[in-house]
């Protein structure tokens, strides 16, 4: 490496560690406002051991992101719009996580098989909960894993009822990538799979993301009775055969109406 390759890492390096203070610093001022609700400039500074120029700065930046607000008439900052859109989606993924434990819990015992809880994350199907069967072979999941949207069960789940430009923007204009000879690939076919699941009201995924797997899913809704999360069990296909389903899917679907009903779904 020559000294001039040297000396562009170096200023990258150094300019990716003053990036990283920065943000640092941001977030240390949008905590310090939160926890004051509201505060001029002088008091923020002062709680965050910053001159009151770079706090300035630093909240001017979260303003003109929505992550701050400032009151011209009082002088006053106050936590912003997409801040308190971050604390909600914190607080419901709690409130998801809490509703969805017992009953997780109640459906292995039940069957015996390994539980998955999955949550839309952008344009892939997150993993936030996992309770393991306890079979000598199962199904484990590392949580904040993704699944592809459109060869899973909660993908299918988590999209089936989205608008088509959602979908589309999630997985493109196809063709999609196969991971087995029974992956969906083609769009025409995978909105014809997302019809299917919406009036069915569950989806499954037979040995199209992994050859040997199947796995079951139904939708979690919320009071509102939108679809904010998916249930599902997967298990070996000697385990879950074709005709094990029904008997699988009825446990499944009444864990998920139960999670549901917690959340203050009632149909």
């Amino acid at each position: 490496m020559t000294a001039g390759a040297r000396g562009k890492a170096g200023r990258a390096r150094s300019g990716e560690a003053a990036s990283v203070r920065t943000l640092e610093r941001g977030l240390s001022v949008l905590a310090a406002l939160a926890e004051a609700r509201e505060a001029p400039l002088g008091v923020l500074a002062r709680r965050v051991g910053l001159p009151a120029s770079t706090t300035y700065r630093l909240l001017e930046t979260l303003r003109q992101q929505d992550f701050a607000e400032w009151d011209e008439a009082s002088g006053l900052f106050r936590v912003g719009r997409r801040a308190a859109q971050v604390g909600s989606a914190y607080s419901a993924q709690g409130a998801l996580l809490g509703a969805a434990r017992e009953p997780m819990h109640a459906l292995v015992d039940e069957l015996n098989e390994s539980a998955n809880l999955a949550a839309l994350r952008g344009s892939q199907a997150v993993y936030i909960a996992q309770v393991e069967g306890r079979q000598l072979v199962r199904m484990f999941t590392q949580l904040g894993a993704s699944a592809p949207l459109h060869c899973s069960g909660v993908g299918k789940v988590l999209m089936a009822w989205q608008d088509e430009a959602t979908v589309r923007g999630a997985l493109g204009e196809g063709p999609y990538p196969a991971f087995t000879p029974h992956s969906i690939t083609q769009p025409a076919a995978y909105r014809a799979e997302l019809a299917r699941v919406r009036q069915q009201g569950y989806a499954h995924d037979d040995q199209e993301r992994e050859l040997g797997v199947r796995c079951v899913a139904a939708p979690i809704r919320d009071a509102l009775g939108t679809v904010v999360a998916a249930l599902s069990v997967s298990a070996p296909t000697s385990r879950l055969t074709r005709t094990d389903i029904p008997r699988v899917l009825a446990h499944v679907q009444r864990a998920a109406g139960e999670i549901s009903a917690r959340l203050g779904w009632t149909e």
